[in-house]
């Protein structure tokens, strides 16, 4: 394991003050259905993954990173870490382009260290404060039955699953409804189901978005959204990149050709 945390004593803080490179690192995990291993940059791009043969770091949508308050502060308190975490400011959530109805002020971080959006590695599938889970999974079922995928009984820990046999493939995994995560300077990050959907057996899907009537993040995104997308934390613009889903440009996260 290596912690690569918003603090000083991360894997990447390390590396970038012993070369003298730019604060900077960037992730690109595989799926678990490749048994491939990912990447991790320090330093900054270009970034090249075969076959496709264009510098992802070019076309990254960006948004800023945010620091917890907690931080601000130098607060400390036994066994919380979210001050160390990465934060973004998400500004909206919609289904197939219809917004997601929910109390946006879940949205800002709260003087206490509490709400927001924030990632972690170590969590497989985003995790969401109650109410705003119960919303999306409202407006999926509902934008899913217009596509005609059949709901079949909820599979814990998920809250909505669906006949696989009614969902239709593409280049970016299972055909289901768009889930847009809106972030701070008028741009989003498009979730399509390969990234939305998880395979509990052969003939089921879910929803892959986790409830937690208690978390200190609202929004806390998990590593399965992550995956096959190339995510660069920029520590000296204080910014996040995000690239499209690399299944577009016909790669995946382990074919790097490096950098």
């Amino acid at each position: 394991m290596a912690g690569i945390g918003n603090g000083i004593t991360s894997l990447h803080a390390q590396l970038s003050s012993q070369f003298k490179v730019p604060h900077k690192f960037a992730l690109c995990l595989p799926s678990t259905s490749e048994n491939a291993p990912g990447h991790m940059f320090v330093g900054g791009g270009p970034y090249y993954f075969s076959p496709y043969g264009k510098d992802i770091a070019k076309q990254l949508i960006t948004t800023p990173l945010v620091e917890n308050p907690l931080k601000i502060r130098g607060v400390t308190q036994s066994g919380e870490d979210a001050e160390y975490d990465f934060y973004v400011n998400v500004t909206s959530i919609s289904v197939d382009h219809k917004l997601v109805s929910f109390n946006a002020s879940l949205l800002s971080i709260e003087k206490d260290g509490f709400g927001g959006t924030s990632f972690s590695t170590t969590s497989a599938y985003t995790i969401l404060t109650s109410s705003i889970y119960e919303s999306l999974v409202s407006a999926f079922v509902k934008a899913a039955a217009f596509r005609k995928m059949i709901r079949v009984a909820s599979v814990a820990p998920f809250g909505a699953c669906f006949d696989s046999k009614s969902i239709a493939r593409s280049q970016t995994g299972p055909v289901v409804p768009y889930i847009d995560i809106g972030l701070a300077g008028n741009t989003h990050w498009r979730f399509y189901g390969a990234n939305s959907m998880v395979a509990v057996n052969n003939d089921v899907l879910c929803l892959a978005f986790v409830d937690a009537p208690f978390v200190r993040s609202s929004i806390h995104i998990g590593s399965h959204q992550m995956e096959n997308y190339l995510i660069e934390f920029d520590l000296v613009s204080k910014k996040l990149g995000i690239s499209t889903s690399l299944s577009f440009r016909n790669t995946t996260c382990s074919q790097s050709r490096g950098i």
